[in-house]
C-alpha cells in the first residue's frame, strides 16, 4: 500500500478522495462525459471528454507514459510542476513548467498532444502539485502505454537527456 503523503498534500488526498495512480501519484476521475464519439483513427467510440484530479507530492513522479488523445494539464494548487515531453519522433525532449501566471512567462496550463510521451514531477522545492488533467477524446486504459514497455522509447531516452531516465 502506498503511504499517504503528509502536510497539505495528504490533506488533499483525503479531501478529494484520491487513490494511488498506476503511473505514480494520486488521482480521482471526477468527470466522464456521457456523450460518446467515434474516432477516425480506428479506436472505436470513446467518451467525448474525461477529467481527473492528479496530485504529486515532493519526491513523487509520474512514470513516462503516453495517451492516444490530447491531454490538457491545469495547475490547481501548489507547484510548480515540471512536465517532460517527448514527441513520437523521439528526436527531442521538452521541459514545461506549470506555475502561476507571471510577467516572466509562467503559465498554469499546458497541452500534451496525442501520442507524445510525458512524465511529471513537482519542481525542486515544491511540496506538492495538484493538477487537473482533461483528456479528449476521453481517457481509456486501452489507449495508454508506459514508456518502460516501449523498446524504442527506452533506447532513445538516455540520448535525449541524461537526467530523465530516472522517471522511467
Amino acid at each position: 500500500m502506498t503511504p499517504v503523503p503528509g502536510g497539505r498534500a495528504g490533506d488533499l488526498v483525503q479531501l478529494l478522495n484520491l487513490a494511488p495512480h498506476p503511473e505514480g501519484g494520486w488521482f480521482r476521475e471526477f468527470f466522464r462525459s456521457a456523450t460518446r464519439a467515434p474516432q477516425a483513427d480506428g479506436r472505436g467510440e470513446r467518451q467525448a471528454l474525461t477529467s481527473i484530479d492528479f496530485l504529486l507530492a515532493a519526491g513523487e513522479r509520474s512514470a513516462w507514459h503516453r495517451v492516444a488523445s490530447d491531454e490538457a494539464w491545469h495547475l490547481v494548487e501548489g507547484g510548480p510542476l515540471r512536465l517532460w515531453l517527448v514527441p513520437p519522433t523521439l528526436d527531442r525532449i521538452d521541459l514545461l513548467t506549470l506555475a502561476p501566471t507571471d510577467a516572466a512567462g509562467s503559465r498554469p496550463r499546458a497541452v500534451v498532444p496525442a501520442h507524445w510521451w510525458q512524465a511529471a514531477e513537482p519542481a525542486p522545492g515544491a511540496a506538492y502539485a495538484l493538477c487537473g488533467a482533461t483528456v479528449g477524446p476521453g481517457f481509456d486504459f486501452a489507449d495508454f502505454a508506459f514508456g518502460r514497455d516501449d523498446a524504442a522509447f527506452v533506447r532513445a531516452l538516455p540520448a535525449l537527456h541524461a537526467n530523465t531516465t530516472r522517471l522511467l
